[in-house]
């Protein structure tokens, strides 16, 4: 997907709401919509991100109280991976506990056609769609709460480690189509009667983006690994930060020295190169840059 560009809904269907299923959901909600996933029937995405809360997830305040038998739910989301197209919206929202509390944090599973829910669809750089979604006073029963009420923070976490994962591996994917094609560029322009690749300072800098990339992959490998050996929760989170942080600095510099090598045609969308140096801007800051997430590596650690 990550070598074709594919525009599909799979980071936020996939990684993101069926992984939320898969690690909190109940029986009856396993029962209900992964059938449905499965067959492409139904799009479930999250919606946990708030103006200036950038990559904290326990910074909440969309608010559920409890009313009747249920919950009310008041707030709005920001950058809701296609959130337009979604059938379901696993939403966080704090349930006790106030400003960045890390607990305090509930999940819950509501249909975009409830009434209250308000979905605005806008675009990234990248011409991939995300929403803005506003909760007015939405009712939902109890049964919508996914996983435990006010342990949603963890569990969102856990989703999101998963799904950085994922993503990485798509930026790899980007990242060797990126190559690849820069490389056969390189190959066949020919400036001074020559190959531009025989220019000693475009071998360098291809080496250089060939060592990214292989870093790139060893970091993706290892990643996946842990997922695959079911590796506990801490170290899991260390893999998928710096899974994350090593794909998003090789996929900009990437991005940024394919282009430039293809020169002025780089920056047309005649040529394929231009739409990969726009997924990198995207793909770099979702779910953490790596700024956020080498910080995150050195909390985790510790320090």
């Amino acid at each position: 997907m990550g070598r074709g560009l594919m525009p599909e809904p799979f980071v936020s269907t996939v990684l993101l709401g069926t992984t939320a299923l898969l690690l909190g959901g109940s029986a009856a909600q396993k029962k209900e919509h992964l059938p449905k996933i499965a067959t492409g029937e139904r799009l479930v995405t999250i919606a946990f991100q708030e103006t200036g809360s950038r990559y904290a997830t326990n910074k909440v305040t969309t608010k559920a109280t409890k009313s009747g038998n249920g919950w009310t739910v008041s707030g709005e989301k920001i950058q809701v991976l296609d959130g337009h197209v979604a059938d379901r919206l696993i939403v966080s929202a704090r349930t006790s506990g106030a400003g960045s509390d890390a607990k305090g944090i509930t999940l819950f599973l509501i249909a975009a056609d409830t009434p209250g829910v308000t979905i605005e669809r806008q675009s990234r750089i990248d011409s991939r769609n995300v929403a803005l979604v506003r909760f007015d006073d939405v009712k939902v029963d109890a049964d919508a709460v996914l996983g435990e009420v006010d342990g949603g923070g963890a569990l969102l976490d856990r989703v999101l480690d998963r799904a950085r994962i994922g993503l990485s591996a798509e930026m790899l994917g980007s990242m060797q189509a990126a190559f690849e094609m820069t490389n056969e560029y390189l190959k066949t322009r020919t400036q001074f009667g020559v190959p531009i690749g025989s220019f000693q300072a475009l071998k360098h800098r291809a080496a250089k983006m060939y060592i990214e990339l292989e870093l790139s992959r060893s970091a993706v490998m290892g990643a996946h690994r842990a997922l695959d050996e079911q590796r506990d929760d801490k170290t899991i989170a260390k893999l998928a930060s710096l899974a994350k942080a090593r794909c998003s600095d090789a996929f900009v510099l990437m991005g940024n020295e394919c282009v430039q090598m293809h020169g002025g045609i780089g920056v047309t969308d005649e040529a394929d190169i231009g739409f990969f140096f726009k997924r990198a801007r995207v793909a770099e800051m979702t779910f953490g840059d790596a700024a956020f997430h080498r910080d995150r590596t050195a909390r985790l650690e510790g320090y």
